[in-house]
């Protein structure tokens, strides 16, 4: 009989720590309002105490998400527990995960304390969580490249503290597939009370290495891995949950392991995550990737029409992936335009599709077909939208090969009209610098990136920006069949996400 196995997803706390892809407090919720849905076992939130931000974000989630564990991260420190306790205490299973690195190298240069030492702050720090609540994970960072033998005192020590979770990071990508399953294989063997607690794994993806070192864990007696959609996550990322678990669906044969993962739900929370960090999906990304179930030669092209398995070791239906075929226009009703979002995994509010719909109408007068992907992206920017501090009224830009090019840019702002006119190099930068002049900030533009949403003449033009102000970066997002009108909303939306969590770090 195959043994089940949790999944653990910490999008919202390692995979916001890659470059460029925070996430204001209604994004992280709908991601993790997505990762429910998704039915994964438990959902690290974030890191409590690193900033009021962070705080209020697992907060949010712990008081909102049911029927999984809600965890927050802390360093093995008093004050990081009493936080993180704080954010969590009203979730519906509440969890603490504390961490200390146990390698010589981090022990020696980054904590300078001895293996005594550590050792001691580790059971110290897990009593002083368990008196917050039953459910402790405790992480030994750096284990990959730590002694096993303090690995086998440290774990065993702190489960008779009460932890109820062991978590046994790579945290560098340093280990290989074989390497870990031994190196799981002799803690398994090697920690006498290790059968009363879970044994989790994190593993970082800097040799490309993550997805088959989780599941060589999984084969060696793992029985949580921790993991993140589209493989965010600091410097190369962690293992990639669809991956994990589509390998897990798809090799039964190999690893007689379920999860309890609704694969269904998969393609649309790896379409969320992309939108709402602005970190796009490889063409050819495994599983979730435009081309992982497209077949252009004309050799595998005649074998998927003969039977589809001759090329497709899993189905697209499988993860949740409709056609991108013509479904409606401007005739359209409104049964019709409910049904194609709820086949496209959408679950929204009647009031949000009473409006949505609206917006539909909008846009089926500027476009005389709509894609799936043209509704995904008018549900997306509906649903994620941030408090408007500054909304755009409208714009007028003169431009051309022969002249500078001018934007005059009207802001409203709390029911004031603002109007700015700036000249640039060429109609987007002006349009750029009227609204900095209306903000009153110089931002630097990290990345700015313009796709069609869909194919066609008439295709919506989807334009991502990343503005940094100090050391924060922010994501903003905006559509619209005209590209330059997109590249403004997406730069105001940049702009309301930066003044929201500004705004937020006051209280």
């Amino acid at each position: 009989m195959a043994k089940s196995i949790k999944i653990l997803d910490t999008t919202l706390r390692d995979g916001e720590q890659s470059p460029g892809c925070s996430m204001n407090l209604q994004e992280k919720l709908e991601v993790a309002k997505q990762l429910e849905r998704l039915n994964v076992d438990a959902i690290e939130a974030g890191f409590a105490i690193a900033s009021p931000g962070d705080f209020a974000a697992v907060k949010m989630v712990a008081e909102n998400i049911k029927g999984c564990i809600v965890s927050s991260l802390a360093r093995a420190l008093p004050k990081d527990i009493d936080r993180a306790y704080e954010a969590v205490k009203h979730a519906e299973a509440p969890r603490i995960h504390t961490f200390i690195a146990t390698s010589d190298i981090h022990m020696k240069y980054k904590l300078k304390m001895t293996k005594e030492e550590v050792l001691q702050r580790a059971v110290d720090m897990v009593k002083y969580a368990k008196k917050y609540c039953n459910d402790i994970e405790f992480s030994a960072e750096d284990a990959s490249r730590s002694e096993l033998e303090f690995l086998y005192k440290i774990f065993e020590e702190v489960i008779k503290a009460g932890a109820t979770v062991i978590n046994i990071p790579d945290t560098v990508g340093y280990t290989t597939p074989e390497a870990f399953y031994i190196f799981i294989q002799n803690i398994r063997n090697n920690v006498p009370n290790i059968d009363k607690v879970d044994i989790s794994v994190h593993c970082h993806n800097d040799l490309g290495l993550a997805v088959a070192n989780t599941l060589a864990a999984a084969r060696a007696g793992a029985t949580q891995l921790e993991c993140t959609i589209n493989g965010l996550g600091e410097r190369a990322g962690n293992a990639a949950l669809e991956e994990v678990v589509m390998a897990l669906n798809t090799r039964k044969d190999i690893y007689d392991i379920t999860t309890n993962v609704n694969t269904t739900e998969i393609y649309p929370t790896s379409r969320l995550v992309s939108k709402i960090t602005g970190m796009k999906i490889q063409r050819n990304k495994a599983i979730v990737g435009e081309n992982a179930f497209a077949h252009e030669s004309g050799i595998h092209q005649h074998g998927v029409l003969a039977h589809k398995s001759t090329y497709e070791i899993m189905t697209p239906e499988s993860i949740g992936l409709t056609t991108n075929k013509l479904v409606l226009g401007k005739h359209s009703g409104s049964h019709a335009f409910r049904e194609r979002l709820k086949s496209l995994g959408y679950h929204l509010e009647e009031d949000v599709l009473d409006k949505l719909f609206q917006e539909f109408k909008v846009l089926a007068d500027k476009k005389k077909s709509i894609y799936d992907k043209d509704l995904e992206a008018l549900v997306e920017a509906k649903t994620l939208k941030v408090k408007e501090i500054y909304k755009l009224n409208q714009f007028v830009i003169n431009s051309g090969n022969t002249i500078t090019s001018t934007a005059s840019v009207r802001l409203e702002n709390d029911k004031n009209i603002i109007e700015e006119v700036a000249t640039g190099f060429g109609p987007v930068d002006a349009a750029f610098k009227a609204i900095d002049k209306i903000v009153g900030k110089d931002f630097m533009l990290e990345d700015y990136s313009l796709n069609s949403v869909t194919e066609g003449e008439d295709a919506q033009g989807e334009a991502v920006i990343k503005l940094k102000l100090g050391e924060y970066i922010y994501n903003g997002r905006g559509v619209s069949t005209d590209v330059i009108e997109a590249s403004i909303k997406a730069y105001i939306n940049a702009i309301n996400k930066m003044l929201n969590e500004l705004e937020l770090q006051k209280v």
